[in-house]
């Protein structure tokens, strides 16, 4: 693609137009009866593979939370790629507390005061002293406690534990709640082609925030691996049991709707020699420049993948007319 760099905060290095996300990368976890990762299968060394890869293919922008198997995958990236801090771009997330050793989420803390302990923590796993954005991993925080927050978020700044501070939030006031005060720089949301967010979208292009694209492949639904009629069936992998906040499948199988709303513009995504999921990325990009997709991956082959869709850039003004017109979105 033509530019294939991009600002995360202003002053940082850039970053990969495409980061890694990490959730999937940290193993099995729960919260109570609900699982929280990705199957029953975990080989930590294929993971740090994933990472070394990752890094390999000019991915520079990793985005992570102590909630990912509740450490994990923190400190994954910490003995794969400390020796590369210098050249690469941490993001973190803190708000759910966890139990590293029962791989738990046991509750969520959001006074000012857990701030500190748990960048320490993340810090400490991370094998870094600092990181380059840390987000509020509470969606549904109210303002007026997330407004409690700003004073220790920004001694962090000014201390230099942290470059920045932002929300993860699917709710377009609470993410512009912060706008304007000093050291806010950044939003991650769920956005997607069957899965749009134009209020998130023009917020972050009228403030020039960049736009962390979470869940840019539908949680593995855009990918192709999950066609219709198929059914995840490891009790382990949170899609089995979805979650309140799960768009993309329900008990294990793909939403018929959103399943089928990929199938219609499935030959538009996979032109010019692209695979589904580096159309998918495309998209994101083509949608807006402040969009940085950071898609999971639990393999070498699927980071690789993923990577690749540099190469082919966004697609163009024409294709996204065409994918409106076909998801009536136009």
């Amino acid at each position: 693609m033509t530019n294939q760099q991009r600002t995360l905060v202003a002053g940082g290095p850039e970053v990969s137009a495409l980061g890694l996300g990490t959730w999937a990368l940290g193993g099995p976890s729960a919260a109570g009866a609900q699982p929280l990762g990705w199957g029953a299968r975990f080989d930590r060394a294929e993971a740090a593979d994933v990472f070394r890869a990752a890094f390999d293919s000019g991915i520079t922008l990793y985005d992570t939370a102590d909630a990912y198997g509740t450490g994990t995958a923190e400190r994954l990236i910490g003995e794969t790629l400390s020796g590369k801090r210098d050249q690469i771009t941490l993001v973190s997330k803190w708000g759910n507390t966890i139990d590293e050793d029962s791989r738990e989420l046991t509750g969520q803390n959001a006074t000012p005061g857990y701030i500190r302990q748990a960048l320490e923590a993340s810090l400490r796993r991370l094998r870094t002293d600092h990181l380059d954005l840390y987000l509020l991993h509470l969606s549904g925080l109210p303002a007026a406690e997330a407004d409690q927050l700003l004073g220790t978020l920004q001694d962090l700044v000014a201390e230099g534990g942290i470059r920045a501070y932002g929300w993860s939030t699917d709710d377009p006031e609470l993410a512009a709640a912060w706008l304007g005060q000093p050291g806010f720089a950044g939003l991650e949301f769920e956005i997607n082609v069957v899965h749009d967010a134009p209020l998130l979208v023009e917020l972050c292009e009228t403030h020039h925030l960049p736009g962390l694209a979470r869940g840019p492949l539908g949680t593995g639904l855009l990918t192709g691996a999950h066609p219709l009629g198929s059914r995840i069936t490891d009790e382990q992998d949170f899609r089995r049991r979805s979650p309140d906040w799960l768009n993309y499948f329900q008990d294990g199988s793909p939403v018929k709707e959103l399943a089928e709303a990929l199938e219609s513009v499935r030959h538009i995504l996979t032109s010019e020699g692209r695979t589904l999921a580096q159309g998918a990325l495309a998209w994101l990009w083509a949608r807006s420049p402040s969009l940085i997709p950071i898609p999971g991956a639990r393999t070498v082959a699927q980071v690789r993948e993923n990577a690749a869709a540099m190469e082919h850039g966004p697609l163009t003004a024409g294709q996204m007319r065409e994918i409106d017109a076909l998801l009536g979105a136009g």
